[in-house]
């Protein structure tokens, strides 16, 4: 898998830490608030759409009064307390990350979130220092499953497509990073696992968690 890789890119959340769980609670919350209910279709709805697209789509959907700066003050103030506190990363990508540093492989960062909360989930688990480049979908035209925030964070790290390794927990994300001419690794996540097939079929790779990875090529676990 990491065979002439140049540069690893990660996707943050479902991929690289634990947070879908805190999304979909924030969803259920922020609607029911306003007397919404959560659809059951939202999750797949929304599903690679940047900060401000996920923004824009609540708010012609569920017809809300605030504006799509507000909305998004709402959710990263929902958020941002729990991503500093209560989001962990996924097991072994602690592990993985040091390990592509110590072979020379440049890292970067491709979310859809927003800014606020990738720094801060940055700075609590102290992995800043493993990534060139950090990236939101907020910063190119259109997000996942189009390639531009993957493409985007390949020119900034100077590596061509052909020489990066993607990993990703959604559909949406994987269609990105291949449309971008990558290699993309599928990553496991709960709130994904109906999906695990369509993962599978779509993604060069699949992985449960970074161990498998890490022991494959013999680094300490």
């Amino acid at each position: 898998m990491l065979d002439e890789r140049k540069a690893v890119i990660f996707d943050l959340d479902g991929t690289l830490v634990d947070s879908m769980w805190m999304w979909k609670s924030i969803d259920i919350e922020f609607l029911g608030s306003r007397g919404l209910a959560c659809p059951e279709d939202l999750q797949k709805e929304i599903e690679g759409m940047s900060f401000s697209e996920t923004a824009f789509y609540f708010k012609e959907r569920f017809k809300l009064k605030e504006s799509l700066d507000e909305i998004k003050s709402v959710w990263t103030e929902m958020s941002i307390e729990k991503y500093r506190n209560e989001v962990p990363l996924k097991p072994g990508a602690g592990e993985f990350l040091a390990y592509i540093a110590s072979k020379g492989i440049r890292a970067g960062i491709a979310t859809s979130n927003g800014r606020q909360m990738v720094d801060a989930v940055i700075d609590s688990l102290k992995i800043g220092q493993y990534f060139q480049v950090v990236a939101t979908a907020c910063e190119v035209t259109a997000g996942k499953p189009a390639p531009d925030i993957y493409l985007k964070v390949a020119g900034e790290l100077s590596v061509s497509p052909a020489h990066c390794l993607v990993f990703e927990d959604v559909p949406a994300g994987i269609l990105a990073g291949k449309r971008a001419g990558m290699t993309v690794c599928a990553v496991d996540d709960e709130f994904s696992r109906e999906m695990e097939e369509e993962k599978r079929r779509l993604a060069d790779y699949f992985i449960y968690d970074y161990h498998q990875i890490l022991n494959r090529n013999g680094a300490e676990a």
